[in-house]
C-alpha cells in the first residue's frame, strides 16, 4: 500500500506547485467540454422541445432511436469521426484530425441525444394544462417554445449537467480524433490512461483528483440550485 500513498502524496505536489503538464490538460478538457456541451444545448433544446411537444407519425420510433443513442460507445462516435475527419475523408481538407475540434464535434455528437432525451422527458412531464392555456392566450410559437422550456428549466439543467460530466470523463474520442498531443490536445482521461501506463502513477492520481473535484464540484452547484428554485 505504500505506494498508493506515495502517489498521492506526490499528487497533492504536482497540483500544488500547478505542474504544467497536469494544468495544460485540465485546461484542454474544461474547454473541448464546455464547447461540446454548448453546442449540443444548441441543437438539443429545440430537438427535445420538438420530441416532447409535438405530435408527429414515427415520434415513438424517433423517441426510441434517441434513448437508443444515450448509450453510444465513445469509441464507435470516435471512429465515425475519424473516417469522416482523416485525409481520406470528406472533411479530410479542413485539416481536422488531432486538432481540439475534431474532439468538439465527436463529443457534441455524444452529448446531443443526452441533452435531447432529457429535454424531451423534462417537457412531457410538464402540466397538460400548459399548452391549451398558452394557445388561449394568443401565444405563437416562439412564446410556446421559450414558456415551455422556461418551466422545464430544472430538467434541461440536469441534462446539461448529465452531458458535461459524460463528455468530460470519454476517453476513446479524444484519444482516436484528437490524437492524446502533449500541450494541444491531451485531456485529463486520456493523460490519465498514458501516464498510468508509463508508471507515472502520480500524476495519474493527480489528474484524476482534479477530475473528481469538478465532477462533484458541478453536482453541487446544481443540488444547490435546485434546493433555492424550490424554496
Amino acid at each position: 500500500m505504500d505506494f498508493l500513498l506515495d502517489g498521492f502524496v506526490q499528487a497533492f505536489t504536482l497540483l500544488w506547485r500547478q505542474d504544467p503538464a497536469v494544468f495544460s490538460a485540465i485546461g484542454t478538457t474544461v474547454r473541448v467540454s464546455t464547447a461540446s456541451v454548448l453546442l449540443s444545448l444548441l441543437l438539443g433544446i429545440p430537438a427535445g422541445f420538438v420530441l416532447g411537444y409535438a405530435e408527429f407519425p414515427g415520434k415513438r420510433s424517433l423517441r426510441t432511436l434517441v434513448d437508443t443513442l444515450l448509450s453510444l460507445p465513445t469509441v464507435f462516435i470516435g471512429l465515425l469521426v475519424y473516417a469522416f475527419v482523416s485525409r481520406r475523408g470528406p472533411l479530410g481538407e479542413l485539416g481536422l484530425l488531432f486538432t481540439l475540434p475534431a474532439i468538439v464535434i465527436g463529443q457534441t455528437i455524444l452529448a446531443l441525444p443526452v441533452i435531447t432525451a432529457l429535454t424531451a422527458a423534462a417537457v412531457e412531464a410538464l402540466d397538460r394544462r400548459l399548452r391549451p392555456t398558452l394557445t388561449a392566450l394568443g401565444a405563437d410559437g416562439r412564446q410556446i417554445l421559450l414558456t415551455t422550456v422556461r418551466e422545464a428549466h430544472f430538467g434541461i439543467l440536469t441534462a446539461a449537467v448529465t452531458a458535461y460530466g459524460r463528455v468530460m470523463t470519454e476517453v476513446g474520442i479524444s484519444m482516436m480524433v484528437g490524437g492524446n498531443i502533449k500541450w494541444h490536445t491531451r485531456t485529463i482521461t486520456t493523460a490519465i490512461a498514458l501516464e498510468t501506463g508509463k508508471g507515472e502513477f502520480a500524476t495519474g492520481i493527480a489528474l484524476g483528483l482534479v477530475l473528481l473535484a469538478i465532477a462533484l464540484g458541478v453536482n453541487f452547484s446544481l443540488s444547490l440550485l435546485k434546493r433555492r428554485w424550490q424554496a
